[in-house]
């Protein structure tokens, strides 16, 4: 099995925070050995783009919806994972209400220290973005595929490189039904659910990656600027985890796709996990600079489909998360 090591300055934001006044013998700094992350394997993530996008639009209450479901877990299973299906109503402006499932696949769930890494799995009802058949489901390959894609990816590595510490992957359901112009709170209704009634009672997290269009072409992210949408203390919180993340990237030589910008903070699923828990959760999301959509030229369109879908940029987001939380396994935030 391969591995990449990484000895940067990433290893420092990972370290204990002590107070030199109380600091006892036994809290003496000490040498932080290289952290071994496995490599991400990025034409596998791809193929899981591909077998998503070949049950069709997952949209809740449909046959393919049903059968990626069915897929979903079966494949964590296989990856070792406890899973959990919860099951809710989501009452939606666009479809009406529809049985949905948020999938929760928890690695070491004995675990204290966890993290959370999220997508969501529906895709959009319709191309309501399109001048074409606006009224027909989408492919989904970006928006929804791609996250799932390189979440699936990392499940397997976790099943073949053990970590030491808690990860559920969460996979949001009735993300993308909400209505245009309707409201914050008609979108994202799977995350709303669970940050309200979390899969295990008292659950904790130390922190949150939620990853949404990450594998199109030309993708690039942004941090979101925070401090206007959320009380001081958990927005620098969360701006910690953007920070860090984003300068792991750097170090890693992604620089052309984590650029070193602030922007408007928008409503998806991690927004309402921040907003309703203590997990300070990102987002990693493509937002082209001065696009007038605000997302890719395929979104909410027939063009989300496997065209789009670039390996080398699910490569890239798989492999900066992975170093990420193996890193985090390391030291106690």
């Amino acid at each position: 099995m391969k591995y990449l090591l990484y000895t940067t300055a990433f290893l420092f934001f990972f370290s204990c925070k002590t107070d030199p006044a109380v600091t006892t013998p036994s809290e003496q700094p000490t040498t932080t050995a290289p952290v071994k992350v496995p490599v991400f394997v990025k034409d596998s993530a791809f193929h899981f783009v591909e077998k998503q996008v070949a049950f069709g639009p997952r949209v809740p209450g449909s046959e393919a919806h049903k059968a990626m479901r069915q897929w979903a877990v079966k494949k964590f299973k296989e990856y070792g994972a406890t899973v959990t299906e919860q099951t809710f109503n989501a009452k939606t402006v666009t479809i009406g209400e529809v049985r949905s499932v948020n999938i929760i696949a928890s690695f070491n769930p004995t675990y204290a220290r966890r993290v959370v890494l999220a997508a969501h799995w529906d895709t959009r009802y319709a191309a309501d973005e399109d001048e074409e058949r606006s009224d027909k489901p989408i492919d989904g390959a970006d928006d929804g595929g791609s996250g799932v894609a390189v979440l699936m990816e990392i499940a397997r590595l976790l099943k073949e490189n053990p970590i030491q510490m808690g990860v559920d992957i969460i996979l949001f359901d009735a993300e993308d039904q909400g209505g245009t112009g309707a409201g914050m709170e008609t979108w994202c209704l799977g995350s709303q659910y669970w940050a309200r009634n979390p899969h295990t009672r008292g659950y904790r997290a130390e922190f949150g990656i939620l990853l949404d269009m990450v594998g199109a072409k030309g993708a690039v992210f942004q941090k979101e600027n925070l401090a206007e949408a959320f009380p001081h203390a958990k927005a620098t919180r969360i701006h910690q985890h953007y920070d860090k993340l984003w300068s792991l990237a750097r170090g890693m030589g992604k620089s052309a796709l984590f650029l070193d910008n602030l922007t408007r903070p928008i409503t998806d699923d991690h927004y309402f996990v921040n907003l309703y828990t203590d997990i300070p959760m990102i987002d990693i999301i493509h937002k082209p600079v001065n696009s007038e959509k605000g997302f890719g030229e395929h979104w909410h369109t027939h063009d989300d489909n496997i065209k789009v879908i670039d390996p080398n940029v699910l490569g890239s987001v798989g492999q900066v998360v992975a170093a990420y939380i193996y890193n985090a396994s390391g030291s106690k935030l």
